[in-house]
């Protein structure tokens, strides 16, 4: 009986701990972009998104609007993994280059790098189809804790 009750918590508590892994997919607006998570464990994490016409700008190029918020995103998706999701990660500072415009599918990845007062620094790129560079990033992000809905 008592290895029963033990198999039911952890089996609870795996799921607690893939619904919060699984927060991210209830974002309205990365919904909307339709951002695919390939990962996002132990502070690294990478984002996908397929260029489609609602996303390009006037160039024919993802916008540099999507490319930004796949950026901020990445970060604090492998910032968050670093506390097994069990907190949220708010942008403080962003700062973006963009080096030539996203032809295709755009690939992010993020690197949490160092965590100082609640306070946790990350860095990411944003790769086209062809493997280009796009765009780069540093970012400052602070936990907070999930919504009491999340907990």
């Amino acid at each position: 009986m008592a290895d029963e009750i033990a198999a039911e918590m952890s089996t609870g508590e795996h799921a607690e701990a893939e619904a919060r892994r699984n927060a991210y997919a209830r974002v309205p607006f990365t919904r909307m972009m339709g951002v695919e998570r390939a990962y996002s464990e132990g502070g690294r994490a990478r984002l996908l998104i397929e260029a489609r016409p609602e996303l390009q700008n006037a160039i024919g190029a993802v916008h540099g609007g999507v490319i930004l918020t796949m950026l901020d995103v990445v970060m604090a998706s492998a910032a968050v993994s670093l506390v097994d999701f069990t907190k949220t990660a708010v942008t403080l500072n962003l700062n973006t280059s963009f080096l030539r415009p996203g032809l295709g599918r755009i690939v992010a990845d993020g690197i949490a790098l160092e965590t100082n007062d609640g306070v946790i620094s990350c860095s990411a790129e944003a790769r086209d189809a062809s493997g280009e560079l796009v765009a780069s990033a540093l970012g400052s992000f602070r936990y907070l804790p999930l919504p009491s809905s999340e907990n």
